[in-house]
């Protein structure tokens, strides 16, 4: 088996994961990502989410900076769209979706092409088509990981690890304790319609949703190896419904062009962190505060995040960001989307960096330090 060594290992290179290697890396730590399929972006990307939601509070206030900030507006590089004109875009500018919030939509290829450069620029290495398959604990803490691609087996130690799986896989590999959660079956996909009626993205292609947020669509996760399966296929299953009742004349018209690569499960695995936030968390402010998370489905007061959302109790030097990290209940929902993904990745990278540098673990740095240097982030958005 073929061993190699890296300051800091980022599991799962969907945005949250690229946000916390670009981070580490710009702190000069050896970085690399291991990501299993051939896309970047997770979700957003391989699963056809199109959207990069708000970086305000809905009240006219920009709350998100840093990478979070930088991936957006570089996020419409290699697509139709802009950031709105309100919040700095061109005049006239079209952004996909309502100006009145800053954000926008961006073409899922184009966007991948984006993440893979910022990669290359802090000089992150990558290793795609690969899967991890096992993790190594000494002490409590997570020492190794094991990978596998065509290649056969790879063993990746580091000194510190982020899990950015969206399922917390590593953790649960290290024998960490995760939450799982409901998932509706709401598939995004795009097609050709005469009548665009969701994500407008060209005249007649654009973004489609099936499905609906209700029990007739709502799957508990649950740890079996067809749940997957299962769950993709009901999918499929909504999506063909769709076209069933389409006369046949009309077929040549509207049509699927590209279903998600990946199971758009948006809630799978969330750690059991030294604080696992809830819905009683709301409007509640936090003395390792973080940042802050707006509510991208309305207006609404943001929540603080604690830095130990992202430190899981059982292993001692891993973090979670994005999907995964310590949230239940409604905070889940709204720490799930790429805004806040982005921003905890950023701040798992930063943590991790001072963890290597100081020779300690997430658990024990210096909260001073990291505060600073999430600070000097937003100075330079």
């Amino acid at each position: 088996m073929e061993f190699v060594s890296y300051d800091v290992v980022v599991c799962g290179a969907g945005t949250a994961g690229v946000a916390a290697a670009v981070a580490a890396a710009r702190q000069g730590m050896k970085t690399i990502i291991v990501e299993k399929q051939c896309l970047l972006g997770g979700l957003a990307t391989s699963g056809l989410i199109y959207v990069y939601l708000p970086l305000c509070d809905g009240y006219g206030k920009q709350i998100l900076y840093g990478i979070a900030e930088e991936m957006l507006i570089r996020s419409v590089e290699y697509g139709p769209f802009d950031v709105p004109e309100k919040w700095g875009g061109p005049k006239g500018a079209y952004s996909g979706v309502s100006d009145k919030r800053y954000q926008c939509c961006f073409s899922p290829a184009g966007f991948n092409l984006t993440l893979d450069k910022m990669l290359s620029e802090a000089n992150v290495d990558l290793l795609l088509d690969t899967m991890i398959i096992d993790a190594e604990t000494e002490d409590d803490c997570l020492a190794a990981v094991t990978v596998i691609n065509s290649s056969g087996r790879t063993k990746i130690t580091g000194k510190c690890f982020i899990d950015t799986t969206g399922s917390a896989q590593v953790v649960q590999l290290a024998g960490g304790k995760i939450h799982r959660s409901e998932n509706f079956i709401t598939p995004w996909f795009i097609e050709m319609s005469e009548k665009p009626d969701f994500f407008h993205f060209t005249d007649n292609l654009h973004v489609q949703c099936e499905g609906a947020v209700s029990d007739k669509f709502k799957y508990e996760y649950r740890d079996s190896g067809d749940f997957v399966t299962t769950f993709v296929r009901k999918s499929w299953e909504l999506i063909r419904r769709r076209y069933d009742d389409i006369p046949d004349l009309d077929r040549k018209k509207n049509y699927p062009v590209h279903l998600s690569a990946m199971p758009q499960l948006r809630k799978i695995g969330a750690i059991n962190a030294l604080y696992t936030l809830d819905d009683a968390d709301h409007c509640k402010r936090f003395e390792d505060s973080i940042g802050l998370a707006p509510d991208w489905r309305k207006p609404d007061t943001p929540w603080d995040i604690p830095y130990r959302a992202l430190v899981p109790q059982d292993i001692k030097n891993v973090l979670a960001a994005g999907r995964c990290m310590g949230a239940l209940n409604e905070a889940w929902e709204v720490f799930r989307v790429i805004p806040t993904a982005v921003m905890t990745g950023e701040a798992a990278g930063l943590a991790a960096s001072i963890a290597v540098k100081d020779c300690v673990t997430p658990a024990d740095i210096d909260f001073t330090k990291l505060k600073k240097l999430l600070d000097k982030e937003d100075e330079v958005c």
